[in-house]
């Protein structure tokens, strides 16, 4: 594969070493004849590449010591000595004999009294030496190569070509180099040699404290230079692969994406991790301040590394983390000499937020927190078929809910569903509501919202009081009332929907917005459940096997998980089956908890990310996601989609 080749050491200005000198050599040096030339090399060529391998061990992984190698010609191994000696300049200008060597190899075809180019044309050498041999600080001696055939083809085989880059470029070399613009300095020369020509350039800052390059540094100017470089070329390429790269990025995306529903949804017994668990949130309770993974101890910090490693080993995890290190290598390969590393999964950065998720469920079982495994409700809170809903209503609704239909078609339901609630229909009240609320088909619209749930509510429909209260205890501060969502929510509750008893029962338990209670909360509990909601029993039975607000009874608490599980309630079924080997739940869930965490954060980082290739911001990809469902398009296969599991609020 074609690529850019980037070396970027630096010369000390405190007068011992002679970087003017430098400059004259890269700027006076005669262009080596380019002939074909399979001739064995000297005698004298290998005494020095012996010398070279052994004084400077780097020098074996340059481009050219492998064409030295795979091709032991005299051409070959001029290329390597002279790139060995050029980019080893402080150490090489200490040697009479390297320096001998310089002064006397073969030289052919001269370009002139000098080669050096800058900002501007015409550089006097002789000035420009004088300057660095004032100066008193760091010069960085960048070489930049291509291969020979890569330079000929892209046209970068001659000096100008190379002068308009680098001037199209120096502020961002500059930045790079965290120098401002107006302090930066920089000569550079062309060398058409061998295998691999290339230009050496010296920058520096003309205030001699403020330059310094990191890695990062020396990264953003190749990729700057690559994608100047080989910009047409890599048009091409996209346009010749972006079929087969577009169908692997969907297929890996789907694979990813079905496995992060099957971790979300997985129930997880796994001893050494909970055993784990129960060690950290004992580590925890000796530390002061932020409990985040920056901010703990280096002893505290090792526990959270060898749980997350242990999450890796789960079949699951494993899966999905092969996927996105396949699928990041695939999009990093073309800016990266080498193949990305694979990590283990506690040590790579795109992923850190797992360990803040180990931290914060190890506090909850620190402190006892119940948790409600919860998230699929919403799959079930909006009824089908609302009692008493006239035809009218029924028919627009699943003209409005097909997405097979034609988008103007749905468009003109809606408007006749708005009509129907302008009469007073309650139902129609109650749909327009959930229509601005959440959609699909309307632009999302709080107020309207409120004001046709209030419309439906007041006439006593107790789906349209239970989504009123939820409206007013959502995090949306343009309608957020807790007390009026309370006052919606008791209303729904004495009106038969389970489904508000249960919220409530949570309200009373968490005291987030009401007072905490934990004997109303199991009052409401008990309603919802004897109405048969699944969640309510399983969160009975949690309850009497903590003993939190009630008298701890494991018998009373089977029940409800039988009850519970009966209706399809799978983490109540995991304690059934795990009944004789009962520990705190905060523990024994742990790490299914995790997984969950895992799945978002797995699905949040589906899609590869290059900071040297576009990337969409995933804010602005969910926003335009929302704008198209608004406008009744279905999400397709390419956009991150919510994943079912349970929610994470605790006690």
């Amino acid at each position: 594969m074609a690529r850019l080749i980037l070396k970027s050491p630096y010369l000390k200005c405190d007068g011992s070493n002679s970087v003017s000198g430098y400059l004259r050599y890269i700027g006076t040096r005669e262009r080596v004849e380019i002939l074909p030339d399979d001739r064995p090399p000297t005698r004298k060529q290998e005494q020095l590449v012996r010398k070279l391998t052994k004084d400077f061990p780097s020098s074996k992984k340059l481009e050219e010591y492998s064409d030295y190698g795979a091709k032991h010609t005299k051409a070959n191994t001029s290329a390597f000595i002279t790139r060995v000696l050029e980019e080893n300049w402080s150490a090489v200008q200490q040697s009479e004999g390297y320096m001998e060597y310089i002064a006397t190899r073969p030289r052919a075809e001269r370009l002139g009294d000098h080669g050096l180019f800058g900002d501007e044309d015409g550089v006097d050498l002789e000035k420009a030496m004088r300057e660095l041999d004032q100066y008193t600080g760091n010069v960085w001696t960048h070489i930049i190569s291509l291969k020979r055939e890569d330079a000929a083809r892209l046209g970068y085989d001659n000096a100008r070509a190379w002068m308009n880059l680098l001037r199209a470029n120096c502020n961002d070399i500059a930045a790079a180099m965290n120098i401002p613009p107006n302090h930066f300095r920089w000569y550079a020369a062309f060398h058409d040699e061998g295998e691999h020509p290339h230009v050496h350039m010296m920058a520096w800052s003309t205030v001699p404290s403020e330059a310094y390059l990191t890695w990062e540094g020396i990264r953003n100017i190749k990729s700057k230079l690559t994608n100047q470089i080989f910009q047409q070329e890599m048009l091409h390429t996209y346009e010749q692969k972006s079929r087969s790269r577009d169908e692997l990025v969907r297929e890996t995306h789907r694979a990813i994406r079905k496995l992060t529903q099957e971790m979300a949804r997985s129930i997880c017994s796994h001893p050494e991790i909970e055993q784990k668990m129960e060690q950290l949130a004992g580590q925890l309770e000796t530390v002061k301040g932020k409990k985040s993974y920056g901010y703990l101890p280096k002893p505290v910090k090792k526990t959270v590394d060898e749980i997350v490693d242990k999450l890796e080993e789960i079949p699951v995890v494993k899966s999905c983390y092969d996927q996105w290190c396949v699928l990041q290598s695939e999009v990093e390969n073309y800016y990266h000499d080498k193949p990305r590393e694979r990590k283990k999964l506690s040590q790579e950065k795109e992923f850190r937020q797992i360990k803040n998720a180990v931290i914060q469920e190890a506090e909850r079982i620190r402190l006892g927190e119940i948790t409600f495994e919860d998230a699929d409700l919403s799959d079930h809170d909006e009824p089908e078929r609302l009692r008493g809903e006239s035809y009218d209503c029924w028919e627009l609704r699943q003209i409005i809910r097909d997405d097979s239909l034609p988008l103007e078609d749905r468009d003109g339901a809606a408007e006749e569903l708005e009509r129907l609630a302008e009469r007073g229909d309650a139902h129609a009240q109650y749909l327009m509501g959930q229509l601005y609320q959440g959609g699909p088909l309307l632009i999302p619209n709080s107020q309207k919202a409120k004001h046709w749930l209030t419309q439906a509510a007041e006439h006593g429909l107790p789906e349209a009081q239970y989504a009123l209260g939820k409206l007013f205890l959502s995090d949306d501060m343009e309608v957020r009332d807790p007390d009026e969502g309370i006052r919606w929510l008791k209303q729904a509750a004495q009106s038969g929907n389970h489904y508000a008893a249960y919220r409530l029962g949570k309200e009373y338990l968490t005291g987030e917005v009401v007072t905490k209670d934990i004997v109303k909360a199991v009052e409401w509990f008990s309603q919802s459940a004897e109405a048969d909601d699944q969640y309510a029993q399983y969160m009975l039975g949690k309850l009497y096997l903590t003993g939190q607000g009630v008298t701890h009874d494991q018998t009373k608490a089977m029940v409800w998980f039988s009850r519970s599980a009966a209706q399809g309630n799978q983490y109540a079924k995991f304690f059934l089956e795990h009944q004789n080997d009962l520990r705190p739940p905060s523990v024994m869930l742990a790490a299914t908890r995790l997984l969950y965490h895992m799945s978002r954060i797995f699905e949040n980082h589906a899609l590869p990310h290059s900071s040297a290739g576009l990337h969409v911001d995933r804010k602005l990809r969910r926003k335009i996601q929302e704008k198209k469902i608004a406008m009744g398009h279905k999400p397709d296969d390419h956009e991150e989609q919510t994943q079912g599991g349970m929610v994470m609020g605790g006690m």
